[in-house]
């Protein structure tokens, strides 16, 4: 099992940037596919990107493709989300997932974190 920890949300004016961690403890990070999904209000969680075990894959919803880069550092236990050009339909919270299964094309979360709010204001 894995426990997950999101921070580094916050309030921003579109066209800025933010980066999200997420801190893994638990069982060896190097063992889960990440990725990141966002719940805007009313809305269904989505999908944002997902990172294979070893950092050297990476996937990304056609949204923010070109803006958000997905990152990890195993030694650190971290995945990183840098997101750029941020827009006001970017205002979601934001959810670090982990993943037993090695597909990030496919991700499918096992482990979630408890989120942490992105506000992009006009």
């Amino acid at each position: 099992q894995v426990q997950l920890v999101e921070s580094g949300g916050g309030l921003v004016q579109a066209g800025g940037s933010l980066r999200l961690s997420c801190v893994a403890s638990g069982q060896t990070f190097s063992s889960y596919a990440m990725g990141w999904f966002r719940q805007a209000p009313g809305k269904e969680r989505e999908f944002v990107a997902a990172s294979s075990r070893s950092d050297t894959s990476t996937y990304y919803a056609r949204s923010v493709k070109g803006r958000f880069t997905i990152s990890r550092d195993n030694a650190k236990n971290t995945v990183y989300l840098q997101m750029n050009s941020l827009k006001p339909e970017d205002t979601a919270v934001y959810y670090c997932a982990a993943s037993t299964r090695p597909s990030y094309i496919n991700f499918q979360p096992d482990y979630w974190g408890q989120g942490t709010q992105v506000t992009v204001s006009s």
